[in-house]
């Protein structure tokens, strides 16, 4: 791991700390959207930027090594920030839960009424992440990676959608709507450059052939 990274995350993983211990509420539910990823310009050159090798291994892989979700601020964990963040006119009650508003999914073009049709999505998978040098990680730092508010990681979306994606990467799924191709390309390729993590051959290509035509 690149001393570079090593420095950003522990920075990160001391921004999530004192927000868990001082309230931050507003910071994230003011976006109301996930962070913008970089231009399509600046992925390019980022994509450009990352060390192509074939996938790792998922041996040792599991979710729990990625603990999420966590305590944001009083009882609100990172799942419920992304749903009051990306939803409209959201209500929640006393224990942080979504109870009322609206969703737009950005992948389906569905929108929802209920917060259980709703999945957060890792843009860059957990388990992809692990085949792609999170392996090498602290548990500390894998945590700090599945609740990045931050970076444009986290998204809520249709369940189903999501399970469907599951931890393919790009040359193997993308959103339907393909309005939102371009974006998803420049969010995947932010993260990936953020964390130092590597992209196989076809993956590449994928994000290659959808970043020309933004």
């Amino acid at each position: 791991m690149s001393g570079v990274y090593a420095r950003r995350i522990a920075v990160l993983a001391a921004s999530a700390a004192l927000a868990a211990t001082t309230g931050l509420l507003t910071a994230p539910s003011a976006q109301a959207a996930m962070p913008t990823p970089v231009a399509a310009s600046t992925a390019r050159t980022y994509l450009s930027q990352l060390t192509v090798q074939a996938e790792g291994s998922s041996d040792g892989y599991s979710r729990d090594k990625f603990p999420h979700w966590i305590t944001q601020s009083g009882a609100c964990d990172t799942r419920e920030v992304v749903l009051k963040r990306d939803g409209t006119n959201v209500t929640q009650n006393s224990s942080c839960a979504a109870v009322t508003g609206s969703w737009y999914s950005e992948y389906d073009g569905a929108t929802w009424t209920a917060a259980s049709d709703l999945d957060i999505d890792h843009m860059v998978p957990l388990a992809e992440a692990w085949r792609s040098g999170a392996s090498s990680w602290t548990t500390a730092q894998r945590q700090a990676y599945a609740n990045d508010l931050t970076r444009p990681q986290l998204i809520a979306v249709t369940d189903n959608v999501n399970q469907s994606k599951g931890d393919k990467d790009p040359a193997k799924w993308l959103p339907s709507r393909a309005a939102y191709k371009c974006t998803y390309a420049r969010a995947w390729v932010h993260v990936k450059h953020y964390y130092d993590l590597t992209v196989d051959s076809a993956e590449k290509a994928a994000l290659q052939s959808v970043l020309n035509g933004c």
